[in-house]
């Protein structure tokens, strides 16, 4: 419950401030995250770390 909470604050922020250029900095951010975090032990790693 606490993440979904989390994630409402950050939007009702945005939608007060209109800031709505973070929103797709953050997906970025997130995705790159998950990238790194699914390639840490397999062997497609080696493979991501030549695309940096």
């Amino acid at each position: 419950m606490g993440k979904i909470k989390i994630i409402a604050e950050y939007l009702q922020f945005l939608k007060a401030h209109k800031k709505w250029l973070l929103l797709p900095i953050v997906f970025i951010l997130l995705l790159l995250g998950a990238v790194i975090v699914m390639a840490q032990g397999s062997p497609v790693a080696l493979f991501i770390y030549s695309l940096f």
